[in-house]
């Protein structure tokens, strides 16, 4: 039965769908999970060593009225990826939305990365999405539906210094993006990105007031964005509304990087 959060709720229904978010734990996944579910849709998260969090995402999941699932799962393992998302179809019997959001940070100007600092961010963040899309392709396929969703960044647009590797990952996340979106349109499968600015998480908290003085200055409305603003963005790709969009990039960064 669904719970008065989402009953008559006629826009942006995802009642009956079911989705998987990767890093659906805390920051930006659990905003993205919860307003999923928040519409009527079933959740399944995937994390990586953050039980107690997860275990909290899937009780605020399952108190709104749908089916929810926590499971742990290094999206960078190919053979797990793939075989996780096996188990969730049989679970829950269908999956209809997938959003690539597990991501790492590994900052520091290129003369000083190493080379593990690199590959680390490259096989999570961008391997990782591959491995998530490569998992649900075929199954999207088959049922001639589904909504892929990436959680690129600004800087994968404009590049950054000290983020050589995440830059990189993310303008990786916009190339996959667009690539499978021209590979399964004809399957009535939409694949888009989000394109996220300065967003408030434990990540932008944990910077100096120096840095997070800078990082406003840059925004033309002047404020830090929330995770629900991320959020609400994936609710409308993830619904019919947004039947018609795929390829596209879209920022939600305040004006940031316009």
């Amino acid at each position: 039965m669904l719970s008065n959060e989402h009953q008559g709720n006629t826009m942006f229904e995802l009642t009956g769908k079911t989705a998987i978010v990767t890093g659906g734990s805390r920051g930006i996944g659990k905003a993205i999970a919860l307003k999923f579910a928040d519409l009527g849709a079933n959740v399944a998260i995937m994390h990586v060593g953050d039980g107690d969090n997860a275990a909290a995402t899937k009780q605020e999941l399952e108190a709104k009225g749908v089916k929810a699932a926590a499971y742990e799962c290094d999206v960078s393992d190919f053979e797990a990826s793939a075989a996780l998302v096996k188990q969730i179809i049989e679970e829950f019997g269908e999956v209809h939305i997938l959003v690539n959001n597990a991501g790492i940070i590994r900052d520091g100007l290129m003369l000083s990365m190493k080379e593990s600092e690199f590959d680390a961010v490259i096989k999570v963040n961008l391997k990782g999405a591959f491995n998530m899309t490569k998992a649900v392709y075929q199954h999207f396929m088959r049922k001639r539906r589904g909504r892929i969703i990436n959680i690129s960044s600004i800087v994968g647009l404009t590049g950054n210094v000290g983020q050589t590797n995440y830059a990189s990952a993310k303008a990786g996340m916009i190339g996959l993006t667009k690539s499978v979106a021209k590979e399964l349109g004809s399957r009535n499968v939409t694949v888009n990105a989000i394109a996220p600015g300065f967003i408030k998480t434990d990540m932008t908290d944990s910077m100096s007031e120096q840095a997070r003085e800078a990082s406003l200055a840059l925004i033309p409305m002047k404020r830090i964005g929330q995770v629900e603003d991320i959020a609400n963005t994936a609710a409308f790709l993830a619904s019919d509304e947004a039947a018609y969009i795929t390829g596209e990039v879209i920022r939600v960064d305040g004006g940031m990087a316009m």
